[in-house]
């Protein structure tokens, strides 16, 4: 059972992209009528207040009690490191693994991307999962939003 996803910020804007919307509206509304925890962190509001007017209106209208703010911690920015020395992605992708790195270390159900590139990448979810089982931590689920409730009926 699902009780708590890390949203990357594709997800946010996928609400508003053509390619994405039908699949993220949805799951917008299964993480809001399942009342599953949505964790945040300080890297994906510093990325979201970079993004349009609409896409931080949308964050910031979501419902206060399905959010839990985590922190970049010193240990996330270790783990990310990690990522980028074992060559799980360069160094240009810091943020994409900070994200992995928060998601994992604060114990995510599962990350939510629609960023094909560096995360939602078997290849690449194999190199975090290794580097994750090898440093004591658990493995991370990394899913696109439609993959999460895929059983469900779309709207």
């Amino acid at each position: 059972m699902i009780k708590s996803v890390y949203i990357d910020t594709s997800v946010f804007g996928g609400y508003f992209d053509v390619e994405f919307e039908k699949q993220t509206k949805p799951f917008f509304n299964s993480i809001k009528s399942k009342r599953i925890t949505i964790l945040v962190s300080t890297i994906l509001e510093l990325e979201i207040y970079k993004a349009p007017e609409k896409v931080i209106d949308f964050f910031e209208s979501l419902p206060k009690e399905f959010i839990e703010k985590v922190e970049l911690s010193d240990e996330a920015k270790q783990l990310a490191e990690t990522y980028i020395a074992e060559k799980v992605v360069g160094k240009i992708s810091t943020a994409d693994c900070q994200h992995i790195a928060i998601a994992t270390i604060n114990k995510a159900d599962v990350l939510a991307s629609w960023n094909f590139k560096h995360i939602v990448n078997l290849e690449r979810i194999r190199g975090y999962n290794s580097i994750n089982f090898r440093e004591g931590y658990q493995m991370i689920e990394i899913r696109t939003p439609n993959e999460i409730f895929s059983n469900e009926e779309k709207g």
